[in-house]
């Protein structure tokens, strides 16, 4: 955009409002302060993030007043709008949904009815075990399974994506030998094949190999496609393992910014310049649940990043950062699974919002099974919704000059700047990992969150509130991506040694895939496996939602042995009026749990309480009236059902004072339920005293 263009644009903004009056930021504090009957803004509506960032309830042009390059366009330095000056109207994100698909021929099936379907990038989970008994990855041996698999497929148009943990260079040439077969223009081979060691290790606490000699292969790997694969990215760093590990967006940012800059050293210690190897790096984000925070994270991201090579001096091609996202895995659910569709949609739309250049949604089963036909269209229809009906295509940039937005991009980078400072002075992302210092913040922050979760401060819909005991679980029968297994003969034969030279170079791999050696063969002959294996703590991935799955599985567990979910008998006196609030409170209390919590109508006396309760067959108990009520009625309900059966655990809706607490303890009250009890704590301690928990 011109400088005239954008006067010009700047001249009839004012005029257009320049018969509005322009209300004081003073004067928006005076009405909202006012609605808060004497308390501040700050004293009730300020809130903080797990990024330790101060979100407020309105933003001005005063909050983003001293950031720098505020008005850079799309496709300007430092690309905080995007890499592109038109955005998705130049080109689309592609549509990179992942197949775990095991059987060459069946990932053959999935993947051209998928791409006729929408899907625009083959994202390709690998199974490197070559373990036929592990269903999780696609298996390619041989230069003749990725002739099965891309039958019919032309390389040349659809991109790819794939990720080699412990075959890398061996899988790379076979690659390469096989486009050599189908006489491929190499140019225009698009995508990322290549490896992410630094993340791998951290998330496994190993490697297959020394890093030394992850370096040598991922420099190798460039060197060659620097000179053939023009387009075809190799080095990858990926955010997920933190993420999944409970991670907040600071820590992700700095620690892909972190491994970025330890593979571009490395790169350069082996001869490869700067603007190569920064033109190979693909990165790869997970997008939480945070809509805002997660915008804000691919925004700070690019800027981050184009800082960093332009001060290396690095040209303005190798300053853009390429961006692959994934939605959330520690965000998705086991129980109420639909619901995933949901949180995939609002996440697929951050990353959209964020300016992501590729994309994967995850299938709402994700959590439970592999994927199938049904789940991996809806999955793909999202993106297609939020491109051809909402129209997310047609706009560059659409976050840019909100306030809010750009206040938290800047406030998030300039807090990933600092962790990422912190690191550096460890010696790098490598060093700080043998530390142990990224897994140790990383495991602070999820503890906070899985407090605040199992608090139910933070709410999981379907799991941790609003919870569904009748729900029907998914049905885990064998799939449409494995009905067709792996030849296990040719599997084994592709593992026995074969005569071949093979000097450890891209083109030797190249020439000896091209003569019938396999991935597995070739990978032996280059004796990468040394005494040198890197061990570090791993991350300790996992989901948000697991602690209360457990409780529900054991509730489930406790179902399948005695024929019902265990029971809460409500103990309801008074009027509706009088009971009800508690009521409905201690039944979505106890229902996250798997607790079937026995409903009625209210009970006009203590003898009808008694009366009902013996007919229940429950063993726990919870009083629910006023506050005035409990001190006529909790002693007599108390002991009468302690006289019934001295193991019912009798337990008052309500948090008295501590002396009123200490009376009803005398009386027969073992706990209390209120909303600052920890509920899976209190939900646990039940399932282990009832029995429920084995």
């Amino acid at each position: 955009m011109s400088e005239n263009t954008k006067t010009s644009n700047h001249n009839l903004e004012e005029k257009l409002f320049a018969e509005f009056p322009k209300p004081t930021v003073q004067e928006w504090r005076d009405v909202v302060e006012k609605s808060l009957k004497g308390a501040t803004i700050e004293e009730k509506l300020l809130t903080k993030t797990y990024e330790d960032i101060i979100l407020k309830p309105m933003y001005g042009e005063e909050d983003i007043a001293n950031y720098p390059y505020l008005n850079s366009q799309p496709g300007e330095f430092p690309f905080v709008r995007g890499t592109s000056e038109q955005g998705y109207l130049e080109k689309p994100w592609e549509i990179s949904q992942e197949l775990d698909c095991s059987s060459p021929v069946e990932f053959n099936r999935v993947a051209k009815h998928d791409l006729d379907k929408g899907q625009t990038m083959l994202k390709i989970q690998l199974n490197e075990s070559f373990e036929t008994n592990n269903n999780k990855g696609l298996i390619l041996t041989s230069t003749n399974d990725f002739r099965v698999a891309f039958q019919n497929i032309n390389l040349e148009e659809v991109p790819l994506y794939i990720e080699t943990v412990k075959s890398g260079k061996a899988f790379f040439g076979s690659f390469i030998a096989y486009l050599q077969q189908q006489n491929y223009d190499f140019n225009k081979i698009n995508g990322f094949i290549g490896m992410d060691p630094i993340s791998n290790l951290v998330k496994d606490g190993t490697l297959p190999y020394s890093l030394e000699n992850a370096y040598k292969m991922m420099a190798e790997i460039t060197k060659w496609s620097v000179k053939h694969t023009t387009n075809l990215r190799n080095i990858l760093v990926q955010s997920h393992p933190y993420h999944d590990a409970g991670a907040n967006a600071v820590q992700e940012l700095a620690f892909a910014i972190s491994t970025g800059l330890e593979y571009l050293r490395e790169m350069d210690n082996l001869q490869i310049p700067l603007d190569d190897a920064a033109s190979k790096i693909l990165f790869s984000f997970s997008i939480g649940s945070n809509f805002f925070m997660e915008i804000a994270k691919l925004r700070a991201a690019r800027m981050i990043w184009a800082r960093i090579i332009k001060e290396l001096g690095g040209n303005d091609a190798s300053q853009k950062m390429n961006i692959h996202s994934r939605t959330s895995s520690w965000t998705k659910t086991i129980y109420d699974p639909y619901v995933n569709i949901l949180r995939g949609t609002v996440e697929a739309f951050a990353g959209v919002i964020g300016g992501t250049d590729s994309l994967h949604v995850s299938p709402f089963d994700e959590s439970i099974k592999s994927s199938d036909e049904f789940s991996r269209r809806i999955a793909r229809n999202t993106h297609l919704i939020l491109e051809k009906e909402s129209n997310l295509s047609k706009v560059a940039d659409p976050a840019g000059g909100s306030w809010y937005i750009e206040s938290l991009t800047y406030s998030l980078a300039e807090k990933a700047w600092e962790l990422f400072q912190k690191i550096e002075e460890k010696g790098g992302m490598v060093k700080a990992i043998q530390e142990g210092f990224p897994q140790a913040i990383v495991r602070e922050v999820a503890e906070e969150k899985l407090n605040n979760i199992k608090n139910r401060k933070d709410k999981l819909i379907g799991t941790n509130i609003y919870p569904n005991l009748n729900e029907n679980e998914l049905e885990k029968k064998e799939l449409d991506c494995i009905e067709d297994k792996v030849d296990k003969e040719n599997l084994e034969a592709s593992s026995k040694p074969i005569v071949f030279q093979c000097g450890g170079s891209i083109e030797d791999i190249i020439d000896a895939a091209n003569n019938g050696a396999t991935i597995p063969n070739i990978f032996n002959v280059m004796n990468v496996i040394d005494s040198e294996i890197p061990s570090v703590n791993q991350l300790y991935i996992h989901r948000g939602a697991q602690p209360y799955e457990s409780l529900r599985r054991n509730s489930q567990s406790y179902k399948n042995s005695t024929g019902e979910f265990p029971k809460v008998f409500v103990a309801n006196f008074g009027q509706v009026a009088a009971y009800k609030p508690r009521t409905d409170f201690v039944t979505d209390f106890f229902e996250v749990g798997g607790f079937k919590v026995l409903q009625n109508k209210g009970f006009a006396s203590v003898d009808e309480i008694i009366d009902s309760f013996k007919q229940s067959e429950s063993t726990i108990v919870v009083i629910c009236s006023t506050d005035d009520q409990y001190s006529e009625i909790v002693p007599s309900i108390t002991n009468q059902i302690k006289a019934i059966n001295p193991n019912t655990k009798v337990l008052l809706a309500g948090k008295p004072s501590i002396d009123e607490m200490n009376l009803y303890k005398e009386v027969g009250i073992d706990d209390f339920i209120h909303m600052n009890v920890n509920n899976f704590e209190k939900l646990h301690i039940l399932q282990k005293d009832g029995g429920i928990l084995k």
